[in-house]
């Protein structure tokens, strides 16, 4: 137990310091972009207006609203304060809605896309890994080239394959968007189906990419467990194929699971790509639109976002690694 609450603690105090530099990162990097954003807004509302005056009026009403004309480290102590109470402020591009109300209206989405398909990636792909160490033969010869192509694809262009083939080619799937273009969000069935169908090319964009990665590396893993000294002495012994194969493949399962604490970053990112491919209303398009309209305070609250589902998604991987792992702590007590 000992141990064990070492490796937890180690683990958290990472987790917080890159959690504090992403922080500081997605603060400022933002506000390095050129261009004035609150310019932008001013002529927009004063458009036809003649008066220099009452344009100049406007510019600096907007500046004091959003802040821009304080210093940056009197900025960055109003955006944590304000952020701590989970206002990110108003949305340049699409004022006055707020910020979390542009957040709120596409988190779900991609949290309903992404970690799905990176689940069910992760599940295909080192099942198929197993079969192909273990069947080995003609299954392991299709594969390996197979699963080598897959992860050799960025997930925007499985993205762009999908959305030619099935999308424009034969026409089984809509290219674009959450759900029908014509339809108001509702319980009905019509809705719902709509959804689903659309919901089908960026999410199968995903799982694909993560099968390839995943079936390597697992049959890799699977192939050094099943030449193991372990296995050729229980084989001797007489032990049931079926019961050392069931031991072997939880032995290689458990660099999977950090593999998978390591592949949620990229899958995240790949993700938000696929998302913009078929101009899916999560996140990714979201942070699109932001940085087109040089509105910083939703590129900072969306990057801050996506960093804390990535950061929170490999710490309770890998405490999960550590209680799945015996090896962990006992390399911890000594």
């Amino acid at each position: 137990m000992k141990g064990y609450r070492k490796y937890f603690f180690n683990k958290f105090r990472w987790f917080l310091i890159t959690f504090v530099c992403a922080f500081l990162l997605n603060f400022i990097l933002p506000r390095l972009m050129p261009g004035d954003p609150v310019a932008a807004i001013a002529s927009r509302l004063a458009q036809g207006m003649s008066n220099a005056t009452g344009v100049q009026a406007i510019y600096q009403q907007y500046t004091e609203l959003f802040g821009t004309n304080k210093p940056m480290l009197e900025q960055f102590v109003i955006y944590t304060q304000n952020v701590v109470q989970g206002d990110f402020g108003y949305s340049f591009s699409q004022y006055p809605r707020k910020v979390s109300d542009v957040i709120g209206a596409s988190i779900w989405w991609t949290i309903g896309l992404q970690f799905p398909a990176i689940i069910v990636g992760w599940l295909i792909g080192n099942t198929l890994g197993a079969l192909a160490a273990y069947r080995k033969g003609g299954f392991d010869k299709v594969l390996m080239p197979v699963s080598i192509f897959l992860s050799s694809l960025p997930a925007f262009g499985m993205a762009v394959i999908l959305l030619v083939i099935f999308g424009v080619i034969l026409n089984w799937f809509p290219t674009s968007g959450g759900y029908g273009f014509d339809l108001m969000p509702s319980f009905s069935w019509t809705f719902i189906w709509s959804v689903i169908v659309h919901y089908q090319l960026p999410f199968w964009s995903i799982v694909l990419i993560a099968i390839g990665g995943q079936a390597i590396g697992m049959r890799s893993m699977a192939i050094y467990e099943l030449n193991a000294d372990y296995v050729k002495y229980s084989r001797f012994l007489g032990i049931p194929d079926k019961k050392i194969v069931r031991y072997v493949f939880r032995n290689a399962m458990l660099p999977q699971v950090t593999g998978l604490a390591l592949s949620v970053g990229t899958m995240v990112s790949g993700a938000l790509f696929a998302e913009i491919i078929f101009s899916y209303p999560g996140l990714g398009t979201t942070l699109l639109n932001a940085v087109l309209g040089q509105d910083y305070p939703l590129i900072s609250a969306a990057t801050l976002l996506i960093t804390v589902m990535v950061l929170s998604a490999n710490f309770i991987i890998e405490i999960l690694y550590g209680i799945i792992d015996p090896r962990i702590k006992a390399a911890q007590a000594d």
